[in-house]
């Protein structure tokens, strides 16, 4: 696993062993990352250089670390595995991240963060388990959104999938094994006085 674009590009993130380690962490692809990667920057999509970003699920922190090396300002990871955690620590700290990152551990499903809203929200829960949507009810409940935020979901390519109340669905890729669906914050109605 390398890192695709950025100031950081070709650098290689520690990952789990072949059979995704006693966690069965399961990275975004290589191929995928870069995909997601040009959509965002060739989008009517938040920029990445200053985004505020946010890995949930985030196991290695491909995802995270991507956007930093694209020009994020900071990124927040969150994972309940000690694997992952590790496997993340480590991938920050090699490649000297650590002032502009933080990992928490714990649920994703019920992530209330502090702090200013994300712009860009990763989400990629373990495929075919229901947490994706808990992830992105608790997000909106908890107003972590940016108003023109963007959310990246990762899903199994035969999961169904529609998107919650509050945002709307802008395109879904398939990649392989997986699936992708970018979401909006969905535009609030004016209310005329």
């Amino acid at each position: 696993m390398r890192i695709v674009g950025g100031a950081l590009r070709g650098r290689r993130l520690a990952g789990p062993t072949d059979d995704g380690g006693a966690a069965r962490l399961r990275p975004t692809s290589d191929r995928m990352r870069e995909a997601i990667f040009n959509i965002i920057a060739h989008g009517d999509y938040p920029d990445l250089d200053g985004a505020r970003v946010l890995d949930l699920f985030a196991g290695t922190g491909a995802m995270g670390i991507e956007a930093l090396s694209r020009g994020a300002r900071e990124a927040v990871f969150v994972d309940n595995g000690r694997e992952a955690r590790a496997l993340l620590s480590r991938n920050i700290d090699a490649l000297g991240l650590s002032d502009r990152t933080r990992i928490v551990p714990g649920d994703a499903t019920r992530y209330r963060g502090a702090g200013a809203a994300f712009d860009i929200v990763f989400c990629d829960a373990p495929y075919d388990r229901g947490l994706t949507h808990s992830a992105l009810d608790s997000l909106i409940a908890g107003a972590m959104l940016a108003p023109d935020a963007a959310l990246i979901v990762e899903i199994g390519a035969d999961e169904p999938f529609a998107s919650p109340p509050g945002l709307d669905s802008v395109t879904e890729r398939r990649y392989g094994a997986g699936k992708i669906h970018l979401l909006r914050v969905a535009e609030q109605p004016s209310r005329d006085t």
